[in-house]
């Protein structure tokens, strides 16, 4: 179904996306910098930036039968659906329950900084620095 070097990048590009509550809707905050990228035999390659995975899914659903291969890349602009290889309803299933999985299973993380953006496995800057200083 997926190879394997796309996993982990899809499940790193999953965890790199900041969760927020609004009462009891989760609200998904981006960068924009998901891209989706429309390659075409005859016509060349599109490019659409997307202000979230919904709207990059979106985007692929709707161009997928148009088009020779569709991509979307993460803001590392790593690949981690590509057309040629998955098929965007398994992909965005997956990608969907992989999302749910880790927002349940936050691990509690005290940041020395008072980080709010700082976590056991996504470290803010200054906590990175440290855990490199101590391993030398």
């Amino acid at each position: 179904m997926f190879e394997k070097s796309v996993l982990p990048k899809l499940l790193h590009s999953i965890s790199s996306v900041s969760v927020m509550t609004s009462g009891l809707d989760p609200t998904e905050v981006y960068d924009g910098s998901i891209t989706v990228r429309l390659l075409d035999d005859q016509t060349g390659t599109e490019t659409v930036t997307c202000s979230s995975y919904e709207e990059a899914i979106e985007v692929v659903k709707e161009n997928h039968y148009s088009v020779t291969v569709a991509k979307i890349t993460d803001r590392d602009d790593d690949v981690v659906f590509t057309s040629a290889d998955m098929d965007i309803d398994n992909w965005e299933s997956i990608w969907r329950q992989e999302k749910l999985r880790q927002s349940a299973n936050v691990d509690e993380y005290d940041c020395p900084y008072d980080s709010v953006s700082c976590f056991a496995d996504d470290l803010c800057v200054q906590c990175k620095i440290d855990k490199v200083q101590d391993q030398h």
